[in-house]
C-alpha cells in the first residue's frame, strides 16, 4: 500500500471528469486513519455509554475487528432494508473495508453498527441512539452556556451585523464563538481570515424571502447555531418557509435526527434573554408550518447527492437556496473524490437542481473552489493537514 495519500496537482482549467475517487488504503491518510484509529475510538466509546449486553458487546467486537482486519459482509437476513445495501454494494462484499469507496464504506460502517446494538431489532434496545449521551453532553457545557449567552449582546447589533454573525455561527458549529463576536478577542484570528473561500456575500442574496432547504449536519452545539440561522431569517422575512433536513436515524456519530432537534430547541427555551425568545420563535414555527422538519432515506445513503431521487431533487429546484452543512455534506455534495482544489465549485456541483451553498470546516480531503494562491500558501504552510484539521472553513455558492 501507498505510504501517504496522493494529491493531485491544481490545472489551469477545469477539473478532468474522473477525478479519482477517495479510497482508505493509503497508510497514514485521513481516510485510513478514519478505519484504523477513529472508528475503534468509537466502539470503544459506545460500549461504555450504555449497558449493552453480551449480544451487543459480541456484534461490536465482531464489527471491530471485520473493520479493522477482515472484509466486508451483508447485513443479516433479518434486516428489512438488506436488499437496498445489497443493491448499493454487493460488489464491495468480501473486499477490505480499506479498498472500497471511503464514502460508502464509512457509510455502512454506521450502518453495521446500528446492527450492532440492535437500533432497528425488536427488543429493548429499539431505536436508542447509541450516540445520545455524546449529543446531549455537548448541550450542557459552559461553552454552550456562553454561546447562548452572547445572543443577548448580538441582539442589540444591526439586523445586518446579526445575520453575517449567524451565517458564521452555522458555519462554524462547535466553535460558533469565533461566529456571534464581530471581532475577535486579542491574540485570536478573526473568523474571516480562516475562511479559505468566502462566498458569505453572493449567499446573502439568495435569502429572498423564498423557501431555505438547510441540510444539517452534527446535532449539539452544532444545530443550535442553524436553528438560530433559520429563526433569524423567518423572523426579518429573509426566508417565508424553511426546510430542515435532518437524519431519519443516528448516522454517523453526531448526525442531526428529529430528536435532536427537539433537544435543541428545548435546550434554547430553558434559558432567558434572546436564546429562549428564539426557541419559543422557532417552536411556534414549526406548529404553524414556517419551518418544516425532513427526514428523508436519501440522508442515510452511501451515494453523492448526484444520485439523489426525484422527490428530493424537486425539493431542492423550489428553493431560492439550499444550504449543505457540513464536511459529509460537502462530500456527498462534490462527490467524494480528489478534485484538484482549483477545480470550480461550479463545475462538480452543476448536476444541483437549484442555487446551492456549502457552509463547512475542513475535516476530509475533498476540496474544490480554491484559487491557487491560497491552495498554495496553505501548502506552504501545512503540507496537506489544512484539508482536515478543522480549524480552516468555507462558504460557498453556485447560484
Amino acid at each position: 500500500m501507498p505510504e501517504r495519500a496522493e494529491f493531485p496537482a491544481s490545472p489551469d482549467s477545469a477539473a478532468p471528469a474522473d477525478a479519482p475517487v477517495i479510497l482508505s488504503n493509503a497508510v497514514g491518510s485521513f481516510p485510513w486513519s478514519v478505519f484504523a484509529e477513529r472508528h475503534p475510538a468509537l466502539i470503544r466509546k459506545v460500549r461504555d455509554a450504555f449497558p449493552y449486553g453480551p449480544e451487543q458487546h459480541r456484534a461490536l467486537d465482531a464489527l471491530l475487528k471485520s473493520s479493522t482486519e477482515g472484509v466486508i459482509e451483508p447485513l443479516g437476513a433479518q434486516a428489512s432494508d438488506r436488499e437496498q445495501w445489497d443493491a448499493w454494494g454487493r460488489k464491495y462484499f468480501g473486499r477490505s473495508w480499506f479498498d472500497v469507496p471511503f464514502l460508502w464504506a464509512e457509510s455502512y460502517w454506521y450502518r453495521q453498527l446500528l446492527e450492532a446494538v440492535a437500533y432497528f431489532a425488536p427488543g429493548p434496545w429499539k431505536g436508542i441512539d447509541p450516540f445520545r449521551p455524546f449529543k446531549l453532553a455537548e448541550l450542557d457545557t459552559p461553552e454552550a452556556a456562553e454561546e447562548l449567552s452572547a445572543l443577548d449582546a448580538l441582539a442589540e447589533r444591526p439586523v445586518e451585523d446579526q445575520e453575517q454573525a449567524l451565517l458564521h455561527g452555522s458555519l462554524w458549529g462547535n466553535r460558533a464563538d469565533l461566529g456571534f463576536r464581530l471581532a475577535a478577542k486579542e491574540g485570536e484570528p478573526a473568523a474571516d481570515s480562516l475562511l479559505v473561500a468566502n462566498d458569505s456575500e453572493p449567499l446573502r442574496t439568495l435569502f429572498a424571502g423564498g423557501t431555505l432547504c438547510l441540510v444539517a449536519d452534527n446535532a449539539g452545539r452544532e444545530l443550535i447555531p442553524d436553528l438560530l440561522l433559520i429563526d433569524h431569517l423567518l423572523r426579518h422575512h429573509r426566508a417565508g418557509r424553511a426546510l430542515l433536513h435532518i437524519k431519519p436515524y443516528p448516522y454517523y456519530v453526531s448526525d442531526a435526527t428529529t430528536a435532536d432537534v427537539l433537544d435543541a430547541l428545548r435546550r434554547l427555551t430553558a434559558v432567558k434573554g434572546a436564546a429562549a425568545d428564539s426557541g419559543h420563535r422557532l417552536w411556534s414555527a414549526l406548529t404553524d408550518g414556517r419551518l418544516v422538519v425532513r427526514a428523508h432515506p436519501f440522508s442515510c445513503a452511501p451515494l453523492p447527492y448526484a444520485d439523489m431521487p426525484d422527490d428530493l431533487r424537486q425539493e431542492f429546484a423550489e428553493a431560492d437556496v439550499t444550504i449543505m452543512k457540513g464536511d459529509l455534506n460537502y462530500r456527498r455534495l462534490i462527490g467524494d473524490r480528489l478534485w484538484p482544489a482549483t477545480t470550480p465549485f461550479a463545475v462538480p456541483t452543476a448536476y444541483f437542481p437549484g442555487p446551492v451553498a456549502a457552509l463547512r470546516t475542513l475535516k476530509s480531503d475533498v476540496i474544490v473552489g480554491l484559487d491557487a494562491r491560497t491552495e498554495s500558501a496553505l501548502v506552504a504552510t501545512e503540507d496537506q493537514r489544512w484539508r482536515t484539521s478543522g480549524t480552516h472553513a468555507l462558504i460557498q455558492v453556485r447560484s
